[in-house]
């Protein structure tokens, strides 16, 4: 009876019900409490509705009563690195993939997770070899053009990107992220195709419409730049970065008026969030007006 239970379960987790597959996981966990696997799927459920702590306690006691479960480590790693426990989450990581040398997705999670703790290189090793396991991911292949062009390495990083829009042509984020690495290298007519292309295949992706005002903005084409930052915040309220960004347009434009409201906007939501660098660079764009 407890294994009609989590298989219901399970059911309703595919079909999003995470809630309804925790009462089938309660039950079957009411019946079985030395079964690992209702243990583990229920920390599953918790983790796409954001409880990460109850997921963790859920995954710790999978691994008690399982500790060769290499799945329930990396599931543990990525409950760890949502709640910025980062090492801790690379140790469970790195215990997944002594159990499981092939596990691709543990490999793709710590490279995401070293990513956090700006240890491109050793991200960048990570992709390698989910690559190796699964060439045919398009996402890695963007993960890993991000790696390569936050050390400077841009020209690998658009081969990198290439690869994956090769491997999936409406893959927006690599078009967007071509578009950065390009930018960075003074490219801005070619960034901005592949912002305006990123934009074509997901008209709701605020990012892009953000990088999109910035290489505008660096052609000195001030109203369009400020065009693009209002669809960002549109879509995206929160933007700090864009509100700022707006803001310098605005200045070019003699807007100081609406400069300023920008520069209060991004000040509040960079407070907000505890971005302390953004604080300090609109405190001082404000002082220069």
């Amino acid at each position: 009876m407890a294994q009609a239970y989590s298989n219901r379960g399970v059911a309703k987790f595919d079909l999003g019900r995470y809630e309804a597959a925790i009462a089938d996981y309660d039950e079957a966990i009411r019946l079985r409490p030395d079964l690992a696997e209702p243990y583990n799927n229920r920390g599953n459920a918790k983790y796409w509705l954001g409880r990460y702590e109850a997921a963790i306690t859920d995954y710790d006691r999978t691994i008690h009563l399982r500790p060769n479960y290499a799945e329930s480590y990396n599931n543990r790693g990525n409950a760890m690195a949502a709640v910025g426990r980062y090492e801790a989450a690379i140790a469970d990581y790195d215990e997944a993939i002594r159990l499981k040398p092939d596990f691709v997705e543990a490999y793709a999670h710590r490279g995401a997770t070293k990513h956090a703790i700006d240890q491109h290189d050793a991200a960048i090793a990570d992709y390698d070899e989910a690559i190796r396991l699964k060439p045919d991911a398009a996402e890695f292949y963007d993960s890993r053009g991000t790696e390569k062009a936050m050390t400077g390495r841009h020209d690998e990083a658009i081969a990198d990107y290439n690869k994956a829009i090769a491997l999936r042509p409406d893959f927006a984020t690599a078009y967007s992220n071509r578009g950065n690495a390009r930018y960075e290298m003074g490219r801005h007519r070619d960034a901005m195709a592949d912002y305006d292309k990123a934009i074509d295949l997901n008209p709701e992706y605020a990012e892009a419409f953000f990088n999109r005002g910035n290489a505008k903005r660096a052609m000195g084409r001030y109203d369009d730049a400020v065009a693009d930052y209002d669809n960002a915040v549109d879509l995206k309220p929160g933007y700090a970065e864009a509100y700022g960004n707006r803001g310098i347009a605005n200045i070019e434009l003699g807007r100081v008026d609406e400069a300023r409201k920008d520069f209060e906007t991004a000040r509040e939501l960079a407070e907000s969030t505890g971005n302390a660098k953004m604080v300090d660079e609109v405190e001082q764009w404000l002082h220069e007006l």
